[in-house]
């Protein structure tokens, strides 16, 4: 992989979603984030045609090298390969994890989601490099997600030895709730993009989730 990956990489793990953007340009906003001390970033765009996730990644992949942050793209697995991105993530229903390994090569980052023990094992079988699991809590960017419970998200933390990272409804209000479950990190969308001030919100969950981890 381009950055051996650290379970430390994905204590603050960033998702990017110009919706929330205001008519400021990704590019800034994520230097903001990446400055403020995100440890990981993702480039999510749901709209994007592949031409424009390459142009975009393009630009998003010299921001996060210039700052030593592990950048992945969300599910489209050709763009990763075009711009060399540090990898991917992948979902239950995108891209099965052996098709984006072949296409990517061993070196490069997979994280794949997971909504239930069964897939969050059946994903590090498979040679996953980390696990995104949630909703944890309700959360408005994937109304067909169901909510997981805590007790599973410790099943599956206590199960796996890849890291393991929450996801879902995340904010600077609940994220004590996730103390003891065994999580590496959060991502996060909403709580850092959907904020006045994406840089200080990242300075601020950054400070909380390390305490939340220790």
């Amino acid at each position: 992989m381009s950055y051996p990956l650290k379970k430390e990489d994905l204590t603050l793990y960033a998702i990017t979603d110009r919706y929330w953007l205001n008519g400021n340009k990704l590019a800034d906003v994520v230097e903001n984030v990446l400055k403020n001390g995100a440890t990981f970033l993702q480039l999510r765009e749901k709209e994007f045609s592949h031409e424009e996730m390459v142009q975009e990644a393009k630009e998003i992949k010299k921001i996060a090298a210039r700052y030593h942050v592990p950048f992945v793209i969300n599910d489209d697995i050709y763009a990763a390969k075009e711009i060399d991105a540090d990898g991917v993530h992948i979902g239950q229903s995108d891209m099965e994890y052996q098709k984006a390994r072949e296409i990517l090569g061993p070196d490069k980052i997979i994280g794949v989601s997971a909504g239930n023990l069964e897939q969050a094992v059946a994903a590090e079988k498979a040679g996953a490099d980390y696990i995104g699991v949630g909703a944890v809590f309700t959360t408005s960017t994937k109304l067909d997600h169901t909510r997981i419970t805590f007790e599973t998200l410790k099943e599956i933390t206590s199960t796996v030895s890849i890291p393991v990272v929450a996801i879902g409804g995340i904010s600077a209000d609940n994220l004590t709730q996730l103390k003891g479950t065994g999580i590496d990190g959060i991502s996060v969308i909403s709580a850092i993009f959907g904020q006045p001030d994406p840089g200080a919100a990242t300075k601020d969950l950054l400070h909380r989730t390390k305490e939340m981890l220790s």
